[in-house]
């Protein structure tokens, strides 16, 4: 699932049957409220050692990875376990055409081998706290959103500067419950990573988007980096003097193996999902956010596999952002498809129903349901605008760099020099990365096709400028324009211009004046009256609907949505039955990759160097101890979403036993609702991992790192 996005629920436990384990993405420093339920289910740790401020304990094992996904400490020397989609971004940079680390596989043999990653962070939490209190008392409810804003703007800027000073920590306060809640979060970010080791993609991506989101699953999602500091443990850029950081834990690593019904646990970073939306919110998402998505992603994906099958070096500097592409195209299509299977829209209508009963008689929750459906009404004429924003003006790279220095133009036509000054350093460092790895014939060929897209969708009123004017077939003749005209259209033109930067040359490159329209057009429609009043009381109708559903059930135990703070997931190894007649294992082996091998498929081929050791069955230690195979994936019931990927799977003693990388299909309206029954995390069995390093690629220098518990 690329950057894992299988979020499992909110509502389900917030407002079904009686708290489950496996539901639930907690709060390390409050695990103290789940803590005899986790023992009850096979812990075998202290609260201590799972989250301390003064001890080692197993928060201290677990890094925010670049900030989307999560990884885990698991040697002394500081190297990182994490998902080899996780690392598809940096092992893609790393390659080229002549040395093809994504096809071929990579395996530093001492410190000296490791790949730096230009930009690639590891972020430690340091420590976590309740700061509610002391915001909440500078807060009313007479308050325009504005001026909510402000003030918890004002009162976080102090809490964190306290935070932090005589440091070098950074930190932030983040809103949980919709904003009746806020903790404090201080932490450590490392920026000297340097890549170890890979598969090749044909087994770190096995079964490619096909597989995606499957189950049985056999996938060797993995890849290893690792963290360097300064020679006094601090963080510290990039230097040939660095050392490898000495972290205050590291997670043991198992190869006892995994039965069904063992403990299993997960901390990570998850990074957002919407347990307390509405029926209405629902709604929206599934007749027309959701389905324009797959549209436009679609044609994305179909314009860069046509370069990429074409041209090695096209494909290595596409594949990342293919597969992030992929990857939410795929998770948008089965999520419309199970909101609507599982009924979740009736699920949450019912919790409304009960709201509404709580409610009776209590004024401070007058309207709050109705303002919400309101609300939904309204926005819903800029859903298909909203959509286009995000995927066509800022996730096209040609675009982004255009809006970019729109952005610069705004700043300083508002007179923030310093901004809009940073927005032009900003393109300037964006434009060099641009240039090099990306292809003009896809960037213009993606352009061209979606603004087709967007002139049919949107209607003429709510466009702006060129669009306003502009057919569907007079886009060719645009795009003959923009190529022979625009700034952007290469880079000496581009570099040319930034050297003799002149605004009123900008005003006029066509490119601008494109995405100046769009962004206007889309500023245009959220800024009406009527949106900005629908978005201003759905702020504050979601704030109280779920203050009241949790007042109306004082005796359950809530968790708050995923906003990629670091959480704490338990439950078990679990095998499911997602429809009648049909049992899943809880497990898969080596066999069935080789039962799916298909040399026609690039998504399905085999290294010959891992089926020859395979036909020897030399597994040695990593065999499983009762079976004699060797494990490649398992399922548990932990409760994980999208920047949960990378994450440790672990045991009761506190040991690696896995990592976390995917979700199942049947489930994947988990964001939204959680489903007992059928929600399952895919994760990598450590000894698959161990195998490939050792017995198929030899790298036995990074295995003897770790401390193996047999």
């Amino acid at each position: 699932m690329r950057k894992l996005i299988i979020a499992v629920v909110a509502f389900g436990f917030s407002f079904g049957n009686s708290a489950r384990a496996d539901e639930g993405m907690w709060l390390p420093f409050l695990i103290g409220r789940n803590y005899e339920d986790m023992k009850k289910h096979g812990l075998k740790l202290s609260q201590e050692e799972i989250y301390s401020i003064n001890k080692s304990s197993l928060k201290d094992a677990v890094i925010s990875f670049g900030g989307f996904c999560t990884g885990e400490i698991i040697s002394n020397q500081s190297l990182i376990l994490t998902n080899h989609h996780c690392g598809y971004d940096a092992i893609a940079g790393a390659s080229t055409p002549e040395k093809n680390y994504l096809d071929n596989g990579f395996w530093a043999k001492n410190n000296a081998e490791e790949i730096p990653v230009p930009g690639l962070t590891a972020t430690f939490m340091i420590r976590m706290e309740d700061v509610s209190a002391t915001v909440l008392k500078e807060l009313n409810n007479s308050m325009t959103a504005a001026q909510r804003a402000a003030k918890i703007k004002e009162v976080t800027d102090i809490l964190v500067k306290d935070a932090t000073n005589g440091t070098n920590y950074e930190a932030f306060v983040r809103d949980f419950y919709d904003g009746n809640e806020f903790y404090l979060f201080v932490k450590e970010t490392f920026t000297d990573i340097r890549l170890v080791g890979t598969p090749p993609q044909s087994a770190g991506k096995f079964g490619g988007d096909t597989d995606n989101w499957e189950w049985p699953r056999h996938t060797a999602d993995f890849s290893m980096f690792r963290i360097y500091s300064g020679k006094d443990n601090k963080p510290a850029k990039f230097s040939s003097e660095n050392v490898p950081y000495k972290p205050k834990h590291s997670l043991p690593v198992s190869i006892k193996g995994v039965k069904q019904g063992d403990y299993a646990m997960i901390m990570g970073f998850p990074g957002r999902t919407n347990r307390y939306l509405t029926s209405y919110g629902v709604e929206q998402a599934v007749s027309l956010e959701q389905p324009k998505i797959v549209d436009v992603r679609a044609m994305k994906l179909e314009i860069m596999k046509k370069y990429m099958d074409k041209d090695v070096a096209v494909r290595l500097n596409y594949s990342s952002k293919y597969a992030q592409v992929a990857n939410y195209w795929k998770y948008f299509i089965g999520q419309t498809k199970q909101l609507k299977a599982n009924g979740v829209a009736d699920k949450k209508r019912a919790v409304e129903t009960d709201f509404l009963k709580f409610a009776q008689g209590k004024a401070e929750y007058d309207n709050v349901l109705s303002d919400i459906d309101k609300a939904f009404t309204t926005t819903n004429s800029i859903v298909y605008l909203r959509v286009y924003q995000s995927e066509f003006v800022r996730q096209v790279d040609i675009n982004s760099l255009a809006y970019m220095l729109k952005l610069s133009l705004d700043a300083s036509a508002k007179g923030d020099a310093d901004r809009a000054k940073q927005l032009k350093g900003n393109a300037i460092d964006q434009a060099e990365t641009f240039y090099k790895e990306r292809s003009m014939d896809i960037e213009m060929e993606t352009l061209e096709e979606v603004l087709k897209m967007y002139l049919r969708d949107i209607p003429a009123a709510q466009r702006v400028g060129l669009t306003k004017s502009l057919s569907e077939e007079g886009v060719t003749a645009f795009m003959a324009r923009l190529r022979a005209n625009s700034i952007f259209a290469s880079e000496e033109r581009f570099n040319a211009f930034m050297a003799d930067y002149d605004e009123s040359v900008l005003k006029q490159d066509p490119l601008f004046i494109l995405i100046k329209d769009l962004d206007d057009a889309y500023l245009k429609a959220t800024s009406e009256a009527s949106v900005k009043e629908a978005t201003e009381k759905l702020q504050r109708a979601n704030r109280l609907f779920v203050d009241g559903v949790r007042k109306m059930q004082p005796n359950k135990k809530f968790y708050p949505n995923a906003n990629s703070t670091m959480r704490l997931t338990y439950g078990n190894v679990l095998a499911y039955e997602p429809r009648d007649a049909v049992k899943y294992d809880f497990y898969t082996t080596i066999d069935g990759v080789m039962k799916k091998e298909d040399a026609s498929n690039p998504e399905f081929n085999v290294d010959p160097r891992m089926k020859e050791v395979w036909m020897k069955k030399d597994f040695g230690q990593y065999a499983d101890k009762t079976t004699g195979k060797l494990v490649v994936n398992f399922l548990s019931n932990n409760d994980i979403t999208g920047g949960n990927s990378g994450s440790p799977v672990i045991n009761g003693n506190g040991e690696l036993i896995g990592t976390a990388f995917d979700g199942n299909w049947e489930a994947m309206s988990g964001d939204i609702y959680f489903e007992p029954n059928i929600q399952r995390t895919i994760n990598l069995d450590v000894r698959y991992t161990l195998w490939l390093i050792d017995k198929v690629y030899g790298a036995t220098n990074i295995v003897n790192e770790m401390k193996l518990v047999k």
